[in-house]
């Protein structure tokens, strides 16, 4: 089966504490710039997470987020 791995940034869970469903198979699901993603949407992922942010940066683009969370799911399985 696929993790549903939805990243939203009111997630309790940060990316970086995946864990062990990093090495699964999974389905990153990013929301639109601005709003995010819907309540739908947000119910139908196993899992939701966000990226700690520190400074003046509040969120980023979908693209640089669609890029660490990649780069994140492949440090994880590469040992």
């Amino acid at each position: 089966s696929v993790w549903v791995v939805g990243l939203d940034d009111s997630a309790s869970q940060s990316l970086f504490e995946l864990g062990d469903t990093a090495t699964e198979p999974i389905a990153l699901v990013l929301g639109a710039e601005g709003s995010g993603l819907s309540r739908l949407v947000r119910e139908r992922c196993d899992v939701l997470v966000s990226i700690p942010m520190q400074g003046r940066l509040s969120s980023l683009n979908v693209s640089a987020a669609a890029a660490l969370a990649c780069y994140e799911v492949t440090r994880r399985r590469v040992v």
